[in-house]
C-alpha cells in the first residue's frame, strides 16, 4: 500500500494474543512500536509502549513481550515516511 511493505513477523494465537505494530522508516534509521489500548473511558487506541527509536531497542522489547505473553502478534511495516497505516485513534504522547 502506497509503497510500503508488511509482514506479520510473529504469529500468535489466532483466537487471543495482543498485538504490536513496528513501523520502521529506513531513510530515516528509525522506528516506532504501537501497542492497542483501552482508555479509562473506554475507547480503543494504539499507544507507544516503548519511546525509543532505536529499532534494536525496540526488538528487545518484543522478545520481553513474547516471553510474558506467548499468543502476542508482531505486524512490521517498513515505509519510506514511516508510516504505521493504523485507522483507529493513535496516541503519540
Amino acid at each position: 500500500m502506497a509503497g510500503a511493505f508488511a509482514v506479520v513477523a510473529r504469529k500468535g494465537d489466532p483466537r487471543a494474543g495482543a498485538v504490536l505494530v513496528k513501523a520502521v522508516d529506513r531513510r530515516r534509521g528509525a522506528a516506532r512500536l504501537y501497542a492497542e489500548a483501552v482508555r479509562a473511558d473506554g475507547e480503543r487506541v494504539w499507544m507507544r509502549p516503548a519511546r525509543s527509536e532505536d529499532e534494536a531497542e525496540l526488538d528487545r522489547y518484543i522478545e520481553r513481550a513474547a516471553r510474558v505473553d506467548p499468543d502476542l502478534w508482531v505486524v512490521e511495516i517498513e515505509d519510506g515516511e514511516g508510516r504505521h497505516f493504523l485507522t483507529e485513534r493513535v496516541d503519540e504522547a
